[in-house]
């Protein structure tokens, strides 16, 4: 199954957009209602228009008792030429009218023994000046711990492998190893947290398959997280936990910033600033070629969680 084999969008019709809208627009609320419970505050709602085409609904939350800051964003955006990040791989596609919209959350909890989340599942159609239509899906969702508890990993892999299940039981693998090459850090040479999964230019399935799995994978992140979340948010913790965490997110920073094609994307095609910025976090530290004491907790999470690993 080549995840590169898309077809022509003439076998996508109005209606088979408006179907993913409504699935995305529902997909934010029930993410935002399940977390709002957990952390007891409110996300606040901002709505916004796009000049070239197109807007979206921004969900943030920030300084909540559980959730130090987190977004849950939609977005339907159109554009007159796709972006570099979108085309450096299909330059084919360079020139090409586009209409995408998506769903994508970031979770940085207080609790440094709480890890940070992401998921984003999209859906795009490109028009290129000469031949057909294209159309692909993508997404997947990842985890990022700051103290390793391999109940946890394991948690979150079963349910990932959970959503890929019903599309045959090669896809896991497959999008797991997407998802631990892609969230790598080049620069540091090391992976950002613990993978989950990762997809992007799918429509190797039909439209119908190809839409279900993005489903899928995004109806499986709150049952993924929010078990995590909880067990984890009352553990105390001190000064050099809350350190660690900070220095640790600076990892998240430099990710978003240098590698995320997501991020690019946003920058490139003059989207929402406010937006796909609020992945960063709000408090984070560098410390100047720091690494952590051996045998401490802090370099468990080098020596046994940030490494490639079957979790299951």
């Amino acid at each position: 199954m080549s995840e590169r084999n898309i077809p022509a969008a003439t076998s996508v019709n109005r209606d088979d957009v408006a179907q993913v809208r409504e699935f995305l627009l529902g997909l934010q609320a029930r993410i935002v209602s399940s977390l709002e419970a957990v952390d007891g505050g409110t996300f606040i709602r901002d709505e916004w228009q796009r000049p070239e085409g197109g807007g979206g609904i921004s969900r943030l939350i920030e300084g909540g008792c559980v959730i130090e800051r987190g977004g849950v964003n939609f977005s339907h955006v159109l554009g007159s030429k796709l972006p570099p990040s979108a085309t450096a791989l299909r330059p084919e596609l360079a020139g090409a009218k586009f209409e995408a919209m998506g769903v994508s959350l970031v979770i940085h909890p207080l609790n440094p023994y709480a890890p940070t989340t992401h998921m984003n599942v999209r859906f795009l159609i490109a028009m290129p000046p000469q031949g057909d239509p294209v159309w692909w899906f993508g997404g997947g969702m990842d985890l990022t711990p700051y103290y390793g508890f391999t109940e946890d990993a394991q948690h979150w892999h079963r349910t990932a492998k959970g959503a890929c299940d019903p599309f045959g039981a090669d896809l896991y693998p497959r999008l797991k190893k997407q998802c631990d090459d892609y969230f790598f850090l080049k620069h540091r040479q090391e992976p950002r947290g613990i993978g989950g999964t990762f997809f992007d230019d799918f429509s190797a399935l039909s439209f119908e398959q190809s839409f279900a799995l993005m489903r899928s994978i995004g109806e499986h992140f709150v049952p993924g997280y929010v078990p995590i979340l909880r067990r984890r948010i009352d553990m105390p913790f001190s000064q050099r936990e809350r350190d660690w965490q900070l220095y640790r997110r600076g990892r998240y920073v430099e990710f978003n910033l240098v590698w995320d094609r997501g991020t690019h994307f946003g920058l490139q095609s003059n989207g929402r600033t406010e937006a796909f910025l609020m992945s960063m976090p709000p408090l984070v530290a560098w410390r100047y070629d720091y690494k952590p004491e051996l045998g401490t907790p802090e370099a468990a999470l080098y020596t046994d969680f940030l490494i490639a690993k079957d979790w299951l």
